[in-house]
């Protein structure tokens, strides 16, 4: 009976396989029960990391995907977030308008612009990486930087407001309210007096309208004039309506939205209440 054992191929094989090992990483030809032949398995020992491979065995020379950033805001957002948007584009005077809360036409136009002057892809959208390179350049926007032309929400109102007819004025969210017994009838924005000309605080009535005032003191037009305090008045302001809140009345309360104060001037009589808090 004769005895098997390694022979000088089998011995060289064995040899061959403890090299590859060694080596760092083989494969290994599994057979199945009926012989036929399994898909290699790879087996790595060498604990290096492994190249993606495609394959043909040879590493990819293709460069990675990158991922797009991300688009934070875009035409038709609406919110707080977009006047801080437009805030900060109007201290790199890339936007004129606004603050209006709204990602309009002109601010897409704006942060197209911006994005060109830096060398990113001009698709007018917000995406982190405008966004960031913005925050980089301008500071952080103060209430009436958000609010420069209007649009803040109005305080709630002072309680002698709540009966009779009322121009309700708070100086704390620069908004008047226009009030019949206890229920707002409108809502817009103001603006008072400088530091040296303050508007004064109060309850006040309506003692006079004019409207088609101009003052003889400063040679300036007061549309819609409401006479409630010597020579204070609440009335239509093309300076507010140009330059918003980065400006300032003689004492006046001044609105900025003509149509608003049309409507309201007819409303009005002499004799209403005009209470002005803070």
């Amino acid at each position: 009976m004769r005895k098997t054992g390694m022979g000088n191929v089998g011995r060289a094989a064995a040899v061959a396989l403890g090299t590859a090992l060694a080596a760092g990483g083989c494969t290994v030809q599994g057979t199945s029960a009926d012989g036929a032949g399994r898909a290699p398995v790879r087996i790595d020992v060498s604990g290096a990391p492994r190249k993606n491979t495609p394959s043909g065995g040879l590493p990819s020379s293709a460069p990675p995907v990158r991922a797009e950033p991300r688009v934070l805001w875009r035409r038709g957002d609406t919110g707080r977030d977009v006047r801080e948007l437009q805030a900060r584009l109007r201290q790199v005077e890339w936007l004129v308008d606004g603050p209006t809360g709204t990602y309009d036409d002109l601010t897409e136009r704006a942060v197209s612009g911006f994005q060109g002057k830096r060398g990113l892809p001009r698709t007018g959208r917000t995406d982190t990486v405008t966004w960031q390179r913005l925050l980089g350049m301008t500071r952080e926007p103060g209430k009436w930087d958000l609010y420069l032309m209007g649009g803040q929400p109005a305080a709630a109102p002072d309680p002698r407001c709540l009966s009779g007819r009322v121009l309700c004025v708070s100086k704390s969210s620069r908004t008047l309210r226009w009030m019949v017994d206890g229920r707002t009838v409108s809502t817009m924005p103001v603006r008072f007096g400088s530091q040296y000309t303050p508007t004064r605080e109060g309850v006040f009535q309506v003692y006079w309208k004019s409207r088609h005032h101009v003052s003889t003191l400063y040679d300036s037009a007061m549309p819609y004039a409401m006479f409630f305090s010597g020579g204070q008045a609440v009335h239509y302001s093309y300076d507010f309506a140009a330059r918003g809140y980065a400006g300032a009345s003689h004492g006046c309360v001044n609105v900025r939205d003509e149509a608003a104060i049309a409507d309201l001037y007819a409303q009005v009589r002499n004799g209403d209440k005009v209470v002005v808090y803070r």
